[in-house]
C-alpha cells in the first residue's frame, strides 16, 4: 500500500500546483471583460476573440480546477443526508462512487475526446466567429482535465481505502470550507444560547 500511497502524495501535489495556477485564471477573465466593456462602451467597439477568450479561461478553470476541488472534497454533496450516515457507509459510498462512477466517466471522456480533439488540432480549426480565436485551445482542455480528473479519481480511490484500512488519517473530517462552516455555526449556536441563558438569569433576578 506504501507505494499507492506514494503514488496519491504525487498526483495530489501535482492537480494542487496545477489548480494554484489555473485559478489566477479568474482574475484574467475579469480583467478582460472589464477591459473589453470600457472599449465597448468609450470606443463603441469590440472582437469576438476577447469575448472567446474569456469563455476558454472560464473553461480552463473549471476543467483544470475539478482535481483540486476534488482533493479538499468540496464537490457538492447532499449532506442533509451523509450528515445522517456513519462514516463507514460515507467511506463505502466514496468507494463505490470512485470506482463505478468517477473513474469509468473520466475514461469514457478520455477515449472519446482523444479523436475530437486530435481532428480540431490537425485542421487547425478556427472559430466561425469574424476575429475569434482557434478553436482546437478549447477543446485540448476537455482532454486535459478529464485525464487530470481520472488520474485524481485514482488518487482518492487510494487514500479512501487507506482510510478504511486504518492506514491514514481521514483528511475530509476536519477540513474543507463546509467543516469550517460547520464549526462556525456551531460556535455560533453556542454562543446564541449562552446569551439567552444570561438574559434568562438576568429577568429572574
Amino acid at each position: 500500500m506504501a507505494p499507492l500511497l506514494a503514488l496519491s502524495r504525487g498526483i495530489d501535489g501535482f492537480n494542487q500546483r496545477v489548480g494554484r495556477i489555473v485559478a489566477w485564471f479568474i482574475l484574467a477573465a475579469v480583467l478582460i471583460s472589464a477591459a473589453n466593456a470600457i472599449i465597448r462602451k468609450v470606443f463603441d467597439t469590440s472582437s469576438n476573440s476577447w469575448l472567446e477568450a474569456q469563455w476558454v479561461l472560464f473553461g480552463a478553470v473549471f476543467l483544470l480546477c475539478a482535481p483540486w476541488t476534488l482533493i479538499h472534497n468540496e464537490h457538492i454533496r447532499i449532506d442533509v443526508v451523509s450528515n445522517f450516515l456513519s462514516q463507514r457507509v460515507r467511506n463505502w459510498i466514496d468507494v463505490i462512487g470512485h470506482l463505478f462512477f468517477l473513474i469509468p466517466v473520466a475514461v469514457v471522456m478520455v477515449w472519446t475526446s482523444y479523436p475530437f480533439v486530435m481532428t480540431s488540432l490537425l485542421q487547425n480549426e478556427q472559430s466561425s466567429n469574424a476575429g475569434g480565436l482557434p478553436v482546437y485551445p478549447a477543446k485540448i482542455l476537455v482532454l486535459l482535465g478529464f485525464i487530470l480528473l481520472l488520474i485524481q479519481g485514482v488518487s482518492e480511490l487510494i487514500k479512501r481505502i487507506a482510510v478504511m484500512k486504518g492506514l491514514i488519517e481521514d483528511a475530509h473530517q476536519a477540513a474543507g470550507h463546509h467543516a469550517a462552516a460547520e464549526a462556525e455555526a456551531e460556535r455560533l449556536k453556542l454562543a446564541l444560547e449562552a446569551e439567552a441563558a444570561k438574559r434568562a438569569a438576568d429577568l429572574k433576578i
